[in-house]
């Protein structure tokens, strides 16, 4: 049996996101210390950016709010003009948090530690 090459971003962490305009954000939230660290390294801003890159996202930030372990995205321009001008079925980006839940991020040797327990 092989180990994994990537985890994703759903086995350690929970997401929410929101719009603002034609811009949204995704709030992300690690489950562990642990996983904190490792989304620290890993989902960077550019990563993200990559990962929305088709729907026509210009840049992203990424805001660290370490005494929660989160990490808040704000996306430029990704809503194909916002709420009231856009045909997407998600003008106001509420969908794009269980979007990123699927991203593929590099295996970590930690990965146990990273995920939430049981209790």
């Amino acid at each position: 049996m092989s180990a994994a090459k990537t985890i994703r971003l759903a086995e350690i962490a929970h997401a929410r996101s929101g719009d603002k305009g034609n811009h949204a954000n995704v709030g992300v939230i690690a489950y562990t210390p642990a996983g904190f660290a490792y989304l620290r390294r890993e989902l960077t801003a550019e990563r993200v950016g990559a990962y929305f890159a088709g729907l026509g996202v210009t840049r992203v930030e990424r805001f660290e709010l370490a005494g929660i372990g989160a990490f808040n995205f704000l996306l430029y321009d990704a809503l194909g003009g916002g709420a009231s001008q856009s045909l997407r079925i998600d003008t106001q980006g509420k969908l794009l948090s269980t979007a990123l839940m699927e991203i593929e991020l590099p295996a970590a040797d930690n990965a146990a530690a990273m995920r939430r327990g049981d209790g």
